[in-house]
């Protein structure tokens, strides 16, 4: 046993000195790759990312045109250090969308869906319009981000190729966004940053936006609140100098199935609770009388009441309402440039409590003869306050407010509402307005042509219906040598016509004499035109005989518009009526208003009236522009003596004659 002790200790030995082969050894453990960074991690500001999800091929099959369903998600994340409040994103889409659904947003100028986006839109939140920063929240990503799920369609995109938009990009103001990034084939990301030179307030207190300018501002006041209602104030105010309202119409979508109980100082177009008994809302208010209620509509019209209710206790009896949806520019009389009427509301659940208060969506306003407004979405803005009803030296503040902005558009499509004819007294023929100045139905373009100039016409033609101007149309043109076409033009088809007439042109000065119609059937109080020429004719400027008249300072420019009104006894445009004399019963008389304006050349010697510069360069009326001939009158056109007198009457009485076979 004493010989085997060594040698047990010796393998003993071997076995702990020899290394293991390589095969004895465990596996190597590798580390994990890092993640890959996302883009958004590398913003320090409000990050955009617009993803394609999927499209696919849709009916009806067209070569030419084929339709495309297209899913896609559009993200805001705010990665800054101050909450973004009511974030509004431009999506360029370039491939003739039709835009279907938008979770969880809409289209801020108030457009329905579905809607055609295919120039671009911009998208706000709703109903959450604000995302919060992770400092606010640690880091709380449902509380940051806004994910919108779009549905559409596109056309002529076919798979694989993937329709992006052009462009994503925050239009808040204030910040400023780079050219977006391909992140790859189907995604497209940018970071957007406060611009350094605007200060901002970076605190987390801040809670409301700013009120912001428009042309017009409409205020949503809820001065009552209840569990299942609340009363809101709406108040309508015009700050453009240009702009105006007659007989207004107001429009919005209730979101959350709300209905109008009552109002004061305005009154829906339709009366009718039907979609309330037949909806949701019957199931809650088991008890009450619908027959009480003013309307359902999910999307209502709202009309100003007439002056006559101006003091009824039950419809009106409201400040500044009740003046037939008249509401004035500021310089023309400030205490009737705002409308108001308030609004009973029904709530439904989940918002029967008193803190659950949520504005209509997609507001429209509109006038007749009026110019066009854009309206954004509802913003949360300070509460407004108003003088205690008590009579105390105080003020009471709403319950909660909210700010809608409307602004006058000029879009390309728009057709005309008026127009204008230019004459002079070195021409004997007036310059009419323009073939369709005010659109052409497809009826009409059967029976006359849309695209011919219009004819001359003599002075005697202005004060008559288009329809009975023929005879004295064709009588002057043959008198002019003028080549008639076949078929004729059609008329401008406008309300409202103005006529522009070069008066006199002489050493000291010059004058126009300006006579507006109304081919309407509409009365216009309180009107007023405004009339913009090139800035060496207004220097010279002097006043207006029958109109109240006084240069305007517009757009920027300083003393660059003419503004007129009727002085008290004819500010009243009545509207188109029969004639009196009975052997004249076909024909149909204007209202019109005229007046002189006079010129001094003292400021302006070198002026030439003759040319484009005794002519406006753009003339409104009641906030409508309307639509300037393409000609100017010539010097060259003779003026009418009495030979040609006699042969123009001559050849109408024939022409007349002609026209009765």
């Amino acid at each position: 046993m004493g010989f085997l002790l060594p040698v047990l200790f010796g393998v003993l030995l071997l076995f702990t000195v020899t290394p293991p082969s390589m095969s004895q050894l465990p596996p190597t453990i590798m580390a994990p790759a890092p993640a890959p960074i996302s883009p958004s991690d590398l913003c320090n500001g409000i990050f955009l990312s617009y993803e394609f999800i999927l499209g696919r091929k849709i009916p009806p099959n067209d070569t030419t045109d084929q339709p495309y369903r297209f899913e896609s998600v559009l993200t805001v994340l705010n990665n800054g250090r101050e909450e973004l409040k009511e974030w509004r994103v431009f999506v360029g889409f370039q491939h003739n969308e039709i835009l279907i659904s938008a979770t969880d947003a809409l289209i801020v100028n108030g457009t329905e869906l579905p809607a055609l986006v295919g120039n671009g839109t911009i998208l706000g939140g709703y109903p959450v319009s604000d995302l919060k920063t992770a400092i606010q929240t640690a880091g709380d990503l449902k509380q940051m981000t806004a994910e919108i799920e779009l549905v559409g369609t596109q056309f002529m995109v076919a798979p694989p190729a993937i329709p992006l938009p052009s462009n994503i990009s925050l239009v808040n103001d204030g910040w400023l966004c780079p050219e977006p990034t391909l992140q790859s084939k189907r995604e497209l990301t940018t970071c957007c940053k406060r611009d350094a030179n605007i200060t901002v307030n970076t605190t987390i207190t801040t809670k409301f936006l700013p009120r912001q300018p428009g042309d017009l501002t409409i205020m949503y006041d809820v001065i009552r609140a209840y569990d299942q209602n609340y009363l809101t104030e709406v108040t309508m105010e015009n700050h453009n100098p240009l702009g105006r309202l007659d007989h207004w119409e107001l429009s919005f979508d209730w979101m959350r199935d709300e209905f109008i109980q009552k109002m004061q100082g305005a009154y829906p177009t339709v009366v009718d609770a039907t979609k309330c008994i037949f909806g949701p809302q019957s199931l809650i208010y088991t008890g009450l009388d619908f027959a009480d209620v003013l309307t359902c509509e999910r999307r209502p019209i709202i009309i100003d009441l007439p002056p006559t209710k101006k003091d009824d206790t039950t419809l009106g009896n409201i400040p500044s309402c009740c003046r037939n949806g008249t509401i004035l520019p500021r310089i023309m009389d400030p205490s009737k440039s705002v409308s108001v009427f308030t609004m009973q509301v029904a709530k439904m659940p989940p918002d029967f409590n008193r803190s659950a208060l949520f504005p209509p969506q997609n507001w429209r306003i509109k006038g007749t003869l009026n110019p066009d407004y854009s309206c954004g979405p509802p913003v949360r803005v300070s509460p407004t306050f108003y003088p205690d009803p008590s009579g105390m030296p105080t003020n009471k503040s709403s319950f909660a407010s909210w700010q809608i902005v409307c602004n006058i558009t000029q879009a390309k499509t728009e057709i005309p509402k008026c127009c204008v004819s230019f004459s002079a007294f070195f021409n004997d023929s007036i310059i009419p307005c323009n073939t369709c100045a005010c659109g052409c139905v497809s009826e009409t373009r059967r029976t006359c042509s849309a695209e011919s100039p219009p004819l001359l016409i003599p002075p005697e033609a202005l004060l008559l219906p288009f329809e009975n101007r023929t005879a004295l149309t064709l009588a002057w043109n043959a008198l002019k040598h003028k080549t008639l076409p076949n078929p004729m033009p059609c008329g401008d088809n406008c309300g409202v016509s103005i006529n522009w007439h070069m008066a006199s042109d002489y050493r000291g000065g010059w004058t126009v004499r300006i006579t507006i119609f109304n081919w309407g059937e509409i009365d216009f109080p309180n009107w007023f035109l405004a009339v913009q020429m090139k800035k060496p004719a207004l220097l010279g400027f002097e006043k207006a005989y029958s109109f109240n008249a006084s240069l305007l300072s517009v757009d920027g420019g300083v003393n660059n518009t003419i503004f007129m009104e009727g002085l008290p006894g004819l500010d009243y445009l009545v509207a188109e009526a029969d004639e009196k004399d009975p052997k004249k019963k076909n024909v149909r008389i204007p209202g019109k208003q005229q007046s002189v304006i006079q010129f001094s050349k003292k400021l302006t010697p070198g002026i030439n009236v003759a040319e484009r510069d005794g002519f406006p360069a753009k003339v409104i009326f009641n906030g409508e522009e309307c639509l300037l001939p393409d000609l100017l009158p010539m010097a060259s056109g003779g003026r009418r003596n009495g030979a040609i007198t006699v042969l123009f009457f001559i050849m109408f009485y024939v022409a007349t004659f002609m026209i009765l076979l």
